[in-house]
């Protein structure tokens, strides 16, 4: 990112489709159609591993596709689905996703699928991604097969064979519930040629995709199952502490996470091959990735596993200098995002300095307690950096100036813009002061791009109903919105 740019941040499941949820199918090129269209280089999404119910970061495989963006009308257009199989679907929401309708009427579709695909001769393409992804590939689908069986429960709760991943156990479950990791594997085949397709048809139409790679994986995962030696467990298996944040602005008890904590010296150990090999299968998919939650990677905050909020949990160092000397000299620093919010602390800083990592800026954090010591306020702002208006974990601008910014950030902004503004045009100044700004790279959630109120927020830290479900619908993204995005990206030089 040596050139000023800008781009869009937007999660795939917000997409309109016809099948209740965003997915990789016609309006995801339609969408990188609108980026080119409008003079964005940029899509960032959120994590598209195997989600936690409906929350993208921390999921039951940190190398497995969310097969829920799977689209239909790629399998269709492949032989596996016909359409009295796709048709007719329920009625679903044109404005969020209802997770629990989508996920039934898509399990039908891939039950279909997959047995169309058994009764035919597996392709070379299949062949091959099965054995390059050997490795992550035949732990997920095990385990995905052995949640179905065992119904409910964590992987702790399993027999004790299958729980401590004894030999003769998983052999013979591999025969029992073959037709069950089959199907799995065949889906996450599906995931990844849809999924690299989409990026080629991105990159060939001048638009990259910057991608999240969550620091956490939950505890009922593949990862966990497979690597118990890697985290902060039991004898037993079970977490001794689990992760969090300590209270902040988000949330005055912190934020009780609960997915159990790295053993970082267990990581150097193996020479962090298990981290390396997550983030190289995550470049494979992006062009550049933001490293969630950066400060765990210093030092994390863990909480015991028994305490019910986050409030008593205490700083322990983690991976430090030594994992990033390593990982740079496999890997270019311009690659990386680092999510260096929240409690930032001198040692934070200065590894974010040391290696030259191009940091994160929230511009709705910038209009508060005036603008000296505040880096999110545009004047401290340095080229190396990603600005954002807000992230999927704010309000949207239009809801923070209804809900949240209090008289004195009003009038703070107006001082910076040098007039007042009306609240229906606030959006498009602070989408202009974002793109003015000296920051390199200029990321807006497309919320506020649209000037979308409250209802449309991403995310409420803190709160556990009603997040990661808006979808903008068809027509909300008109010619005048991207004529207009156009221009002022032209005219700020990210062009």
């Amino acid at each position: 990112m040596q050139e000023r740019a800008s781009g869009i941040l937007m999660h795939v499941t917000s997409l309109p489709s016809k099948y209740g949820i965003g997915d990789l199918g016609p309006w995801a090129y339609r969408f990188a159609n609108y980026l080119a269209e409008g003079g964005q280089k940029f899509w960032q999404v959120l994590p598209v591993n195997t989600p936690c119910g409906s929350c993208p970061y921390g999921g039951t495989s940190a190398f497995a596709g969310n097969t829920m963006l799977l689209s239909p009308d790629q399998l269709y257009r492949q032989g596996y689905l016909t359409k009295m199989d796709i048709y007719p679907h329920p009625e679903f929401p044109t404005d969020h996703v209802d997770f629990k309708k989508v996920n039934s009427y898509k399990q039908k579709l891939f039950n279909t699928a997959y047995q169309r695909f058994k009764a035919g001769t597996p392709s070379d393409g299949y062949k091959h991604f099965c054995s390059v992804n050997k490795k992550w590939l035949d732990d997920h689908a095990m385990f995905s097969a052995l949640r179905q069986h065992f119904g409910s429960g964590e992987w702790y709760t399993w027999p004790g064979r299958l729980r401590d991943r004894g030999a003769d156990a998983i052999k013979y479950t591999k025969k029992q519930l073959a037709d069950v990791i089959g199907k799995e594997k065949f889906l996450q085949y599906q995931f990844f040629k849809q999924w690299h397709n989409l990026k080629d048809y991105c990159n060939r139409h001048g638009v990259e995709l910057i991608g999240d790679i969550p620091l956490y994986v939950a505890y009922d995962s593949a990862d966990v199952w497979g690597y118990r030696e890697f985290f902060k467990l039991t004898s037993k298996g079970k977490p001794r502490v689990v992760s969090g944040v300590c209270p902040d602005q988000f949330c005055k008890t912190g934020q009780l996470w609960g997915h159990p904590v790295y053993d970082w010296d267990a990581l150097a150990a193996a020479n962090y091959s298990w981290w390396f090999n997550r983030i190289r299968h995550n470049l494979e998919m992006f062009d550049v990735v933001r490293l969630d939650h950066f400060r765990g990677f210093i030092a994390g905050w863990e909480v015991p596993a028994w305490h019910e909020t986050a409030e008593k949990g205490k700083w322990v160092k983690t991976a430090g200098h030594e994992f990033f000397e390593k990982l740079l000299k496999k890997i270019p620093a311009d690659r990386f995002i680092v999510e260096d919010l929240g409690h930032i602390t001198p040692d934070v800083a200065e590894v974010v300095e040391r290696f030259d990592l191009t940091g994160m800026r929230v511009l709705m954090w910038g209009f508060g307690g005036g603008a000296k010591g505040n880096i999110h306020n545009p004047v401290n702002y340095q080229a190396n950096s990603v600005v954002y208006t807000g992230t999927h974990d704010n309000n949207t601008v239009r809801g923070w100036l209804n809900r949240e910014a209090g008289v004195k950030q009003k009038k703070m902004f107006y001082d910076f813009v040098g007039k007042k503004v009306n609240a229906k045009q606030f959006h498009r100044e602070f989408v202009r002061l974002a793109l003015s700004s000296v920051s390199r790279l200029a990321v807006i959630p497309l919320q506020d791009v649209l000037g979308l109120g409250e209802i449309a927020r991403m995310n409420r830290p803190g709160t556990t109903r009603g997040n990661w479900t808006w979808r903008f619908r068809r027509g909300q993204v008109t010619p005048a919105i991207l004529k207009r995005l156009k221009e002022l990206t032209e005219t700020y030089g990210r062009i």
